[in-house]
């Protein structure tokens, strides 16, 4: 497997950019949503757009970024003696979390029964961005 290495990370690449778009995009439309529930009709356009970015770019992207990730793995897995992989699968482990927890105020916005506000879902939005560098850090400049 390992002379697959390259295009195994190749298409990991693809997959983390598109589900770093949607993690990035996502709590932006909660921010729009959140501040405009009085404008039912927007409200209905932004819900539609929050289901389409969850489901059929969220949910792809994830999968594809896991799959991806383990090939890389089971290609290279002398990856895994080093420090840099570690923190870097901890640092997944917590996006994948936030990336659920999207899901569930997504839910919650729809239903009426989300109790945060649009300053909440803009600072909410920060938390990819973070993950995002230490993820390109640790794998570029390899610390550990």
């Amino acid at each position: 497997m390992a002379e697959y290495y390259l295009y195994f990370k190749f298409l990991h690449f693809v997959f983390f950019i598109s589900w770093m778009a949607m993690l990035f995009y996502q709590p932006r439309l909660y921010v729009y949503h959140a501040e405009n529930m009085d404008k039912p009709d927007f409200v209905r356009v932004v819900e539609v757009m929050e289901y389409k970015m969850y489901k059929y770019i969220g949910y792809p992207a994830i999968i594809g970024s896991f799959v991806t990730g383990l090939l890389i793995i089971m290609a290279m897995p002398d990856l895994l003696k080093t420090g840099h992989i570690h923190v870097k699968l901890l640092v997944v482990v917590l996006m994948a979390a936030y990336h659920f927890h999207l899901g569930s105020y997504m839910k919650q916005l729809k239903a009426k029964t989300c109790k945060k506000d649009g300053m909440f879902f803009r600072a909410y939005n920060e938390v990819p961005t973070v993950a995002m560098l230490v993820i390109i850090w640790v794998m570029i400049v390899n610390p550990f």
